[in-house]
């Protein structure tokens, strides 16, 4: 039997294939918890591929979750509304980081068009405005810095390269960024002038990071390297190849992340299938750690390493490479981890999905984020 395609609107179909489209292939690439007074985790802010920065509040994920069902192996996800919703970039949003403290903190965000954005946290989180409106950018940036263009032998511009990876350092009035260019730039927050250029990388940059206490930054490119570099002369003092005297030398494999410890003493390095974790003092590897796919995010919880990446499986380490705990967990491709204070975990990735993870391994809540 035949239906009625009197009334068929092609458009409307189309436009909602498009819709389930984007939902399904949306990728959160980091995800931060918010600056707040509670002990207890509550609000998260989340990068999209869509450009997009949101704030969802954990505790009405898991008040909602109290009377439905949600498994982390299925399909059929909460869909969490956002506390606020800004269009922060055009392009991907690749990175979130606050700077400052109190009344005076900054939500910092970075994206594929090649700038750095930086809007007063208070106006989201005092705000009235109805989240269509917050789509409509009523809230402006305070701060927006764009990468310098590059000329070519006839003098024509190049597109302005994108930035993969943010880091700050308040004392010094300074953020840091990985772009696209190969060179990672050190911006002064009062001016929005760019201080120092760290260039020496032979292909663009995926991650960097700040050692404050030494004044220092490290970067990991896509050329398989990462460098640790002086701010205050801009040159790199030293190159690590977390290859170097191995079978991977010669494999052709990109520095995916970064990560220091407390003391910054201790880096974790990401390369493809693999993780090395260095003693900076002693500037020697001290563990290997083979994983079963490409490692995306890591970070250190104490003496311990937790790392995502292409599988669904939060993976904790210890310094000396012994796996501690593997966790599955709802993102079948994880971009981003970030540990609360709490201990509390939320790992970001593959179709717009967030998955909270208690300090004890249990799942808080799971949800995936709104399209608005």
């Amino acid at each position: 039997m035949c239906g009625d395609a009197t009334n068929w609107d092609e458009d409307a179909y189309r436009e909602s294939i498009l819709k389930e489209r984007e939902i399904r292939t949306r990728t959160v690439f980091r995800t931060v918890w918010a600056p707040s007074q509670n002990p207890n985790p509550d609000a998260i802010v989340v990068a999209s591929s869509d450009g997009s920065l949101a704030s969802y509040s954990i505790s009405s994920c898991i008040s909602k979750l109290r009377y439905g069902f949600n498994n982390t192996r299925s399909q059929h996800f909460l869909v969490a509304e956002p506390q606020f919703f800004l269009q922060g970039h055009d392009g991907p949003a690749y990175d979130i980081k606050f700077y400052g403290h109190g009344e005076d903190t900054l939500l910092l965000s970075c994206g594929d068009d090649g700038r750095i954005r930086g809007w007063r946290w208070k106006e989201f989180t005092n705000s009235d405005v109805p989240i269509p409106l917050q789509a409509g950018n009523q809230v402006k940036p305070v701060l927006d810095l764009a990468n310098p263009q590059h000329k070519g032998p006839w003098g024509a511009l190049s597109p302005i390269p994108e930035n993969n990876s943010i880091d700050v350092n308040m004392k010094g009035g300074s953020i840091f960024s990985a772009s696209g260019d190969s060179c990672a730039y050190c911006w002064d927050v009062e001016t929005g002038k760019i201080k120092t250029v760290f260039k020496g990388h032979s292909d663009y940059l995926h991650c960097i990071v700040a050692r404050n206490t030494a004044n220092q930054v490290i970067t990991g490119s896509e050329d398989g390297t990462a460098r640790i570099w002086d701010c205050k002369s801009g040159k790199c003092i030293q190159v690590i190849d977390p290859a170097e005297n191995t079978k991977l030398k010669g494999f052709f494999s990109c520095v995916s992340c970064i990560a220091l410890d407390g003391s910054e003493s201790w880096l974790a390095c990401g390369r493809g299938r693999s993780l090395s974790i260095w003693n900076l003092p002693a500037s020697e590897c001290v563990s290997r750690i083979s994983t079963r796919a490409s490692v995306q995010d890591v970070l250190f919880e104490d003496n311990q390493i937790l790392a995502v990446g292409a599988e669904p499986l939060l993976s904790r380490f210890a310094i000396n490479g012994a796996v501690l705990s593997q966790i599955q967990c709802a993102p079948l491709s994880a971009f981003s981890v970030s540990i609360h204070p709490s201990g509390v975990t939320a790992v970001g990735g593959y179709g717009g999905l967030v998955d909270a993870i208690s300090e004890f391994g249990s799942h808080l809540c799971t949800f995936r984020c709104k399209c608005v």
